[in-house]
């Protein structure tokens, strides 16, 4: 399996450039996969504790997901999983999941990776990436972290500054934090709330009101203007539907302000704040917690990263060998054809009571009439049980968390 990290954007053009699309179309999806090409979730947007409960990892389960992040694939840890592998197209994802192991490996005690990843912008940071990271990452993940982004700045110093305030989705919430407070709004002000019913009031009173600015309503109609939130155009009807894009975005927004305690949800805290909290009992995703800190240690090697395709990846694997699968948002970038290759190396790979989890942006599952019948009729799903996992998650930003069992 290959393992370079080097520069593949022939990948990612192939997996959102819709061909038989519309010229203009095609350049916006060209657009997205460039602008997908560099560092676009500092952490990853699904929540893992759902994730988790939806996937009844097992001691024997040999899972496959989307690195994205990799804040998932570490958390899956906590469950006692045989093995997971992570694979991605984006050669930012794949270098910060190596980041994140060596952290794990190498970083003295929980107190060091929290400021690593917790605070993410203190200069000590540095020295420890110098002295104690840079030695024991691969040469193509190093070069990633000691090159230079589009504003000349070198990638690790992120990790100084704020790593939650850049990449692609960081940049998309800062942007979001300046709008806001061009209209005097200061979106921070959630977080301050001391019940889920003071969250609602102050999402009322303050938050909402933006999203009827005539400005507001006519940039998100613009595709492009969704790319931070790594929607790539061709999801943004899917994200629409039928409504006005404005009203949909404070849809999703209103719940992630009001749906879930603020003390709970460090998804809220990323949006509200560009950053987890700082406070001890602040939230934290699995993987950062300090009881699970040993756990983590102890599992690390279980976990493998690998740049390449998650259907390619499927090919080369033996049959009846898999049984847990994540593919976060991916497939609403898919055409039929793509749908049914995956689908048809998924279950080529599926052992017995294998289970698959996605998220789409809009509320219905997408594979029927899409995925072949002969595929899809060895795969049982519960709609009722789609509308009770999305009501849990707490990232609050998709329209529907689906969940397919293998019959064998």
């Amino acid at each position: 399996m290959p393992h370079s990290t080097a520069p593949r954007p022939h990948i990612i053009e192939g997996a959102v450039v819709r061909h038989h699309a519309s010229v203009t179309e095609r350049l916006l999806d060209k657009a997205f996969a460039l602008a997908f090409r560099g560092l676009v979730y500092a952490q990853i947007w699904e929540d893992p504790v759902v994730d988790m409960e939806a996937l009844d990892i097992q001691p024997d389960s040999r899972i496959v997901t989307i690195a994205s992040g990799s804040c998932n694939a570490l958390s899956y840890l906590t469950a006692n999983p045989a093995q997971v592998t992570a694979v991605d197209l984006n050669t930012a994802h794949i270098a910060l999941g190596r980041l994140k192991i060596a952290a794990l490996r190498h970083l003295p005690d929980h107190d060091a990776l929290r400021r690593f990843f917790v605070e993410a912008d203190n200069r000590h940071n540095l020295a420890d990436y110098r002295d104690r990271l840079a030695p024991n990452l691969d040469e193509t993940s190093r070069r990633y972290w000691e090159g230079r982004d589009l504003a000349g700045r070198r990638r690790i110093n992120g990790f100084a500054r704020g790593i939650y305030k850049r990449g692609l989705l960081g940049n998309f919430i800062s942007m979001a934090h300046l709008i806001a407070r061009l209209y005097r709004v200061d979106l921070k002000v959630i977080l301050e709330a001391t019940s889920i019913e003071d969250q609602r009031r102050l999402f009322d009173e303050r938050v909402a009101p933006v999203f009827d600015k005539r400005f507001i309503r006519w940039l998100t109609k613009q595709p492009a203007s969704l790319f931070g939130l790594g929607i790539p155009p061709a999801q943004y009807e899917a994200l629409a539907g039928d409504q006005r894009m404005a009203t949909v975005l404070r849809a999703r927004l209103e719940r992630l302000a009001c749906g879930f305690s603020v003390q709970d949800n460090y998804f809220a805290w990323q949006a509200f704040n560009r950053g987890y909290g700082r406070a001890p009992n602040a939230p934290v995703p699995p993987w950062l917690q300090a009881d699970n800190y040993e756990t983590l240690r102890g599992r690390i090697d279980r976990l493998t990263l690998s740049h390449t395709n998650f259907t390619d990846h499927l090919a080369i694997q033996p049959d009846a060998t898999l049984d847990r699968y994540v593919l976060l948002d991916a497939q609403d970038w898919m055409s039929d054809a793509q749908l049914t290759a995956l689908w048809s190396q998924i279950t080529r790979t599926a052992r017995s009571g294998a289970r698959v989890l996605f998220r789409t942006a809009g509320e219905p599952t997408i594979l029927p009439g899409r995925v072949p019948e002969e595929i899809l009729s060895r795969w049982t799903y519960s709609e009722e049980e789609a509308r009770a996992l999305i009501a849990r998650d707490r990232s609050s930003i998709y329209g529907g968390l689906h969940l397919y069992r293998f019959k064998g």
